[in-house]
């Protein structure tokens, strides 16, 4: 969330940062909104400090045995109109609340105009895409052939868009998660936390996935508590420290979580509905970062490192683009996008995003920071995927499958998984 005085101050070129994103900003109506709640509490101020000296003169006057009646009067009368200037207070303050939590992040200028993948900026290629003397398959047809995926059980247990792993592609899911906690927790130095995978609105609000995404999420309940299914480990990570100021100088905090995730990719009819692309429900590694605005490009890169690093050690072929500015999520200030290579669809497919997201989330979730000297601030955030399980799955069977319908298992997995192969019926060996 802004501050609406920087939306409103010419120097921050709001209105043509936000139509980058495909935002309009109506300045006039946030400029109208703000003046009248300044100046409402401009006015409940003095009606306070009215009412209060009213008060008090009438209790000497009291004590001084004189007729109070008239003054007793004119104290109610400011009474009842501060009551009134406090509802008018908080009515335009929820105005502008939810004026501001429709309005996205300012993204970066130096991010490239457009609006689709197509309009990303190549930043660095790692690998060589793998060659093959055979027509490579996709993960789908190589997994079914193996007997490591079942998606008509999935689907008969939950509908499309979900996904039954077996056996060998059971154990890979679960090394590729261990791996990645271990490499990012014990290399990397992230603490690594168990967290709810239900939340609240107010925690979705912190992260900006509420108000404007709500029919993205699944949503549930008890009673009358109100939840939502997290669309990732960002969402619980980054409001541990709702509502806390932290010491500056402790920064940054790194954090990490193997978390299911539940998306209902409203808006992405008929778009990847094979396979583990596109799921309702999946697993991934998160890594969130905290610090203060003026290390953020400086933890951005070292964030992108990391999750650069888990390709890297899996041996996956990607490159890493700079999303353009109406591409970016949200929340977000910009984005970089990993994608890795897929044999099976010719083409680099997202797997991970690391994204600064600026002090916006903390400004909406209450985090703050205070420095030795005094000096208070907020927090900036930043997270990636660090790397999603079934993504990274994908790519790992399609940049090793072998002409005989086996798949190779990465080195750096055989320890996790303790096999080097999936043969072609389904079963493992050296």
């Amino acid at each position: 969330m802004h501050d609406p005085r920087v939306l409103l101050d010419p120097a921050t070129d709001a209105v043509r940062r936000l139509a980058r994103r495909g935002f309009a900003l109506d300045l006039p109506a946030l400029e109208k909104l703000f003046s009248r709640r300044t100046a409402v509490i401009g006015q409940t101020d003095e009606s306070r400090a009215e009412s209060n000296r009213l008060a008090r003169e009438v209790g000497a006057a009291a004590k001084r045995g004189e007729d109070v009646t008239e003054a007793r009067e004119r104290a109610k009368a400011v009474k009842v109109r501060v009551q009134e200037l406090e509802e008018e207070q908080r009515t335009l303050a929820a105005e502008l609340e939810e004026l501001l939590l429709d309005v996205p992040n300012l993204p970066s200028d130096d991010l490239p105009d457009g609006n689709t993948d197509e309009d990303a900026e190549l930043v660095r290629t790692w690998g060589e895409p793998p060659t093959f003397d055979f027509e490579p398959a996709d993960h789908v047809t190589i997994g079914e052939k193996l007997g490591i995926f079942d998606f008509a059980r999935a689907t008969k247990l939950s509908g499309p868009r979900f996904a039954v792993t077996r056996g060998a592609g059971a154990r890979l899911e679960r090394a590729i998660a261990a791996f990645l906690i271990d490499l990012h927790t014990e290399r990397h130095g992230y603490t690594e936390f168990n967290v709810p995978v239900i939340v609240n609105r107010p925690t979705m609000t912190g992260t900006g996935q509420l108000p404007k995404f709500e029919a993205d999420l699944f949503k549930t309940g008890v009673a009358d508590r109100e939840l939502y299914l997290i669309p990732t480990a960002e969402v619980p990570l980054t409001n541990l420290h709702a509502g806390e100021t932290l010491a500056a100088e402790d920064l940054p905090f790194a954090y990490t979580a193997n978390t299911p995730c539940f998306r209902s990719e409203a808006g992405s009819y008929g778009k990847d509905t094979r396979g583990l692309i596109r799921v309702h429900q999946f697993q991934k590694i998160e890594l969130v970062r905290f610090c203060t605005p003026d290390r953020a490009a400086a933890e951005f890169d070292l964030l992108l490192s990391h999750a650069e690093t888990a390709l890297r050690e899996l041996g996956l072929a990607y490159r890493v683009v700079k999303l353009a500015a109406g591409d970016i999520g949200f929340s977000a200030e910009r984005t970089y996008d990993l994608e890795a290579w897929l044999p099976g669809q010719q083409r680099y497919r997202e797997i991970s995003s690391v994204s600064d997201f600026g002090v916006f989330q903390a400004r909406r979730a209450g985090i703050r920071t205070k420095a030795k000297d005094g000096t208070r601030g907020l927090a900036n955030t930043l997270n990636g995927s660090g790397l999603p399980i079934g993504r990274t799955l994908v790519a790992v069977l399609e940049q090793n499958q072998q002409a005989d319908g086996s798949v190779l298992i990465p080195p750096a997995l055989v320890p996790y998984t303790r096999f080097k192969r999936v043969n072609p019926d389904g079963s493992v060996g050296e």
